[in-house]
């Protein structure tokens, strides 16, 4: 049974910095893309970053690129989402999800595994 487990989340300052946690396990695929998506109070959920997990090729949602940061641990099995210059509006939800092939893709409806998520509030 495939498990995602997000941590790290809370309440930071606007100009604040966060790092998400995502711990993967129950799995055995070789090749496989993770993401990062948010949702925030009644909007839909939004593409953040995903990255592929054999060759460590990223893809940000060009919105977001530059403040915030994908990379992973393959020992560990983790990926983590890094998150600089927090602002009011970056407050939401985050999910990660893995999606079993190796397509990097921002499309929520392809990936077939989905974390509960972890809150981050960002205050002004």
């Amino acid at each position: 049974q495939v498990q995602l487990v997000e941590s790290g989340g809370g309440l930071v300052q606007a100009g604040g910095s966060l790092r998400l946690s995502c711990a993967a396990s129950g799995h055995t695929f070789s090749i496989y893309t993770m993401g990062w998506f948010r949702q925030a109070p009644g909007k839909e959920r939004e593409f953040v970053v995903a990255i592929r997990w054999n060759d460590g090729n990223t893809y940000y949602a060009d919105s977001l690129k530059g403040r915030f940061t994908i990379s992973r641990d393959t020992a560990k099995n983790t990926v983590f989402l890094q998150m600089n210059s927090l602002k009011p509006e970056d407050t939401a939800v985050y999910y990660c999800a893995l999606n079993r092939g190796a397509t990097i893709t921002a499309v929520a409806r392809l990936y077939d595994y989905w974390g509960q998520g972890t809150q981050v509030t960002v205050s002004s």
